[in-house]
């Protein structure tokens, strides 16, 4: 691995530990050049987490090429990487609405800390019943002052909302949550056989140009897969229900995607999707581990619709132990399994102290991408169809065995210089968006579609994929 000014040694583990759950040659780390220098602030090594999760899914798709990293290096700018763990976007002449609902954020109890996850409607509304009061942040404070931590988090749990109590990261390791955890792999893999007619190859610049990928995610680390996958020629359609919006987040995970909406409880919508899944080649879904068998649409069912079908998927708190069923963001899991607490001790703080950036749901997302693309590579090779599945409490897991030491230089934010010259025509205005952090070999990322709103095309393959 190139990285002649810092310290490879915590980047080398984070990758080697990915590309052993990729099952790719470990080899294949030394080939790696990271670019760069500066560190996210943390008490956990971010930033190298950011570049060891895009080597990966650069390393993944050399292999699928069939180049080798020899032949094709990955090029990883380890800056870039930092920065689109924040955000790609720079609105011009426009301005993105506030990602946390008023209502979200960190609340003394009676004994502890708890964080209290209100952007979506229904959990707020959910929460509030649950308080008694008025939907206002000091209303909200004053109620939960008189609970005990692990009363409310269980009555907010209970009620359907989204809430996690501050915890030590002893105290989530001795947890029979964070114990089910540690034991499930960072990507588990099921791969089956499979009558597999295909005359798809991948091209050199465009690899994953004729792939059809079915998006069923929401908020951030599966748009983030699907993001990266539509970046390298991906057909990627997006599916919402009626009504849901992320208006924060859309201008910076919809880039090169087609979004529309279909209501799965509605039989004529059931049926435009099963035509979809079935002449999908992938499905990406990041909805609680319960939610598509609630549907109809469980995994046998989905691989009777497409038998062919590369299956990879996302949960909060892992698919085992007592809260795989558990809704759950990064910030809860944060708070759930010792990182916010070490980065309040770390900073000698009062209050909880989260990761700079959403490292969690990034770093997942790009190792949901790699893993999109190994199965690809399997089936195309083996005749093999995988069945992935990754979670964010278990990636924590990952980040959480490597602890950093603070160094310089720190990360000190974007310049004009990050960013591409010509503007991107999003449906909100122009805006720049960042130059990719990766490179394979002369491949360059790029996106043919600006990014979009939810719900602006129709529930149909484009006739170019």
């Amino acid at each position: 691995m190139s990285d002649p000014t810092h310290a490879p040694a915590v980047l080398e583990s984070l990758l080697g530990d990915m590309i052993t759950a990729l099952g790719l040659q470990s080899a294949l780390a030394t080939d790696v050049q990271v670019q760069g220098d500066d560190s996210l602030a943390s008490c956990f090594p971010v930033s190298d987490l950011a570049a060891a999760a895009i080597a990966a899914t650069g390393l993944a798709t050399a292999d699928l090429l069939g180049a080798g990293a020899s032949s094709a290096p990955v090029q990883v700018d380890r800056h870039l990487a930092a920065a689109w763990f924040k955000t790609s976007l720079r609105p011009l002449d426009w301005a993105l609405p506030e990602v946390w609902d008023p209502v979200t954020g960190d609340y003394r109890t009676r004994d502890g800390w708890l964080r209290l996850h209100a952007n979506a409607p229904h959990h707020r509304e959910r929460a509030l019943a649950v308080l008694e009061c008025a939907n206002a942040r000091e209303a909200v404070a004053e109620a939960m002052a008189g609970w005990s931590t692990e009363a409310l988090e269980a009555a907010l749990v209970a009620a359907g909302g989204c809430a996690a109590r501050l915890r030590t990261q002893a105290e989530w390791q001795a947890h029979p949550q964070g114990q089910a955890v540690r034991a499930e792999p960072l990507i588990a893999e099921e791969w089956t056989g499979a009558d597999i007619a295909s005359g798809w190859r991948p091209d050199p610049q465009r690899p994953l140009q004729g792939i059809r990928v079915l998006d069923l995610t929401r908020i951030l680390a599966g748009p983030i897969a699907t993001r990266l996958l539509a970046g390298l020629g991906a057909e990627v359609l997006r599916l919402d229900p009626p009504g849901w919006d992320e208006p924060a987040q859309a201008p910076e995970v919809t880039l090169g995607k087609r979004c529309a909406r279909l209501d799965l409880r509605r039989p004529a919508d059931r049926l435009v999707f099963e035509r979809l899944l079935a002449e999908a080649d992938v499905l990406v879904h990041g909805y609680r581990a319960d939610a598509l068998e609630r549907l109809g649409y469980g995994g046998a069912e989905r691989r009777a619709l497409n038998p062919a079908l590369i299956d990879v998927s996302l949960c909060a708190y892992g698919w085992s132990g007592p809260w795989a069923l558990r809704r759950g963001y990064d910030s809860l899991v944060q708070m759930s399994c010792g990182i916010a607490a070490a980065g309040r001790d770390w900073q000698q703080a009062e209050q909880p102290v989260p990761l700079p950036v959403q490292a969690l749901d990034h770093a997942t997302g790009y190792l949901m991408a790699a893993a999109v693309i190994r199965g690809l590579t399997g089936r195309l090779r083996e005749g093999l169809v995988l069945r992935a599945r990754l979670s964010l409490a278990r990636t924590a897991c990952l980040l959480s065995e490597h602890p950093a030491v603070a160094r310089e230089p720190f990360y000190t934010g974007v310049q004009d210089a990050d960013f591409d010259t010509a503007p991107e025509p999003t449906a909100w205005g122009p805006a720049l968006r960042l130059r990719p952090p990766l490179r394979i070999g002369d491949l360059r990322l790029y996106w043919e579609r600006p990014a979009t709103r939810l719900g602006s095309a129709s529930a149909v393959w484009s006739p170019a994929a």
